[in-house]
Parts: C-alpha cells; structure tokens; sequence
C-alpha cells in the first residue's frame, strides 16, 4: 500500500538527489528515508531508485510515481487545509429543515448569532413539518430538523435513534373572533366549543385537537384546514370559526379581528432540534444546535 508519506520521502530524494540531503530537509534520520523507501519499493512491486555515483536516480517506475505523487500530495494538502478550516468554523455547510413557525421565530434569531460568530459557515433552510422533517433527517436530506411532538415530554420513543435537543414547551391557546361569547373569558374549558366550527392547522397538530376534543367528549367539526397559520388567525379574525394555534405560531403574527383565550386542559408540544449522532460532532452543527438552544432561551 502506497501512503502518502512514503511519496514526500519519494519527492525529496527525487529534488535533492540523495538519502541524507532528503533526510536534512524533512527533518529525519537518513536510515529513516531508507527505510521508507524500501518499504515504498516493495509496495510499489518494482526499483524506483538507482545509485549512479553519489547521487540517486529515479526509474521509469519512479520518475512516473514522482509525476503522479505532485498531484496527489496537492490535493492532500488541499483537503487537509478544507477539513481544518471546517473544524475551525472558517468553513462549513449545515441544512436545516424546520417547520414554519419555529422558521419564522426560532430560526432567525439563531441563524443571526451563527452568521456573527462563525461567518465562514453556510446555512440552507427548507421548511417541512414532522414527521416529513425527521424522514429528511434520517434519509440524509438535512443535517438538523427543528421538530415538535404532542405529549409529554420524553414520553415516545420515535427519536430514539437521533441527537435530540430539548428547546421549549410551546403552549396551545385557543382563538376566538371578536365578539365571541368567549372572547372574554379569562379561561376557557374545550368542551365549551363543541357545537364551534373549527380552523384547523398542520396534519399533526389536527390529531392532536381531534384527540383533545374527543378525550372531552366530542369531535369537532372542522371546517378548514390549512397549514398556513396566518391564513387560520384570519379566517378565525373573519368570525369563520374557532381554533387552537401554539403560541410560537402566533410569535410573528398579529391577530386581526381575534382575541386569545387560555384553553383547559392545558396542552402543549415539545420543540427539539433533531440530528444524527456522529453529525452532532461536527462542528457546523454542533454550533447550529447551540444557536437554536440560546435563541429557545430568549
């Protein structure tokens, strides 16, 4: 096998034209370039090197292991200086999906402080909710997904194999037009809008109010579904029904024509930042995943 230190002892024997001037300028003992050479030889199956007189000479083996040994050792020293500038946040890339809310509020922040502290590192953004985000992860479409689960936190077992790292709680509130009978109410039960039509959002999130209505005895009977929150506070601002949004929804988003009321049971979703194991070691992200937990905090 032909390793690349063998081709610099290769080189320097080629441009000083003895062992021991190859020696002085790698800074080794001349037994020691010998000893690799003849190492070099015997994996090269074939002499590269004659002596005529005090000097050495290449073969033609040698003289063609010497013109391909510039190139490789180029580009060797060209992706060592790659790979440290990636380790050192000079360089890098991170793809990150997250979904639209956490896009709007979460990622901004974050990304800023990353951009400030390592401007060498690249950051891509695509928006997808979960679990489409986590399948992007696994297939090796992105480095982080920003992703949320309803429950407990901790309480599935469906990220088991990935880096996770918790962010927030994010709360539900409930939305009512103004005017309301409810908008009022300093709390509201969610068995009190049973006989509502509902606005309802992303495909998870209208599980999980399926499932809240129907633990309080009912099924709601939703209306409109979409997963653009902005459309769901003003069709509710419009008085065309009621709906339940987290709270990081409504971060960036003013609500026209719509009040905010609290809603029992409380119900809440977990935020994480989601990568693969042996990603969270590199630098890029591990400094992305940092970014997202101080922005969380903020």
């Amino acid at each position: 096998m032909i390793e690349a230190r063998h081709l610099r002892i290769l080189r320097a024997v080629a441009t000083t034209g003895s062992f021991s001037a190859a020696a002085r300028e790698l800074g080794c003992t001349q037994p020691a370039v010998s000893q690799q050479m003849k190492a070099l030889e015997s994996s090269a199956g074939t002499p590269l090197l004659i002596r005529t007189g005090r000097e050495m000479r290449l073969t033609q083996a040698g003289e063609a292991l010497v013109r391909h040994a510039t190139g490789i050792l180029a580009g060797l020293t060209a992706a060592e200086e790659e790979v440290a500038a990636i380790a050192g946040l000079r360089a890098g890339r991170v793809r990150l999906v997250s979904f639209p809310s956490g896009s709007s509020t979460l990622v901004p922040t974050a990304l800023a402080a990353l951009r400030a502290a390592h401007p060498g590192t690249r950051v891509s953004l695509v928006d997808a909710e979960p679990p489409r985000s986590v399948e992007m992860l696994r297939e090796g479409d992105c480095d982080v997904a920003l992703a949320f689960r309803y429950g407990p936190a901790g309480a599935e077992s469906e990220w088991d194999d990935l880096e996770v790292r918790p962010l927030l709680t994010d709360r539900l509130v409930g939305l009512v037009p103004e005017g309301h009978r409810l908008a009022e109410a300093v709390s509201v039960a969610i068995g009190d809008l049973a006989e509502e039509s509902w606005i309802a959002g992303c495909p998870r999130c209208r599980r999980q109010l399926v499932d809240v209505c129907e633990e309080a005895g009912f099924t709601p009977r939703i209306d409109f579904a979409t997963d653009d929150y902005p459309a769901v506070i003003g069709l509710v601002g419009a008085g065309l029904g009621v709906a339940v949004l987290p709270e990081l929804a409504l971060e960036s988003v003013r609500p026209k024509g719509a009040r905010l009321v609290t809603v029992e049971p409380a119900v809440s979703r977990e935020i994480v930042a989601l990568t693969l194991p042996d990603l969270a070691h590199v630098p890029a992200v591990s400094a992305t995943l940092t970014q997202l937990s101080r922005a969380s905090a903020r």
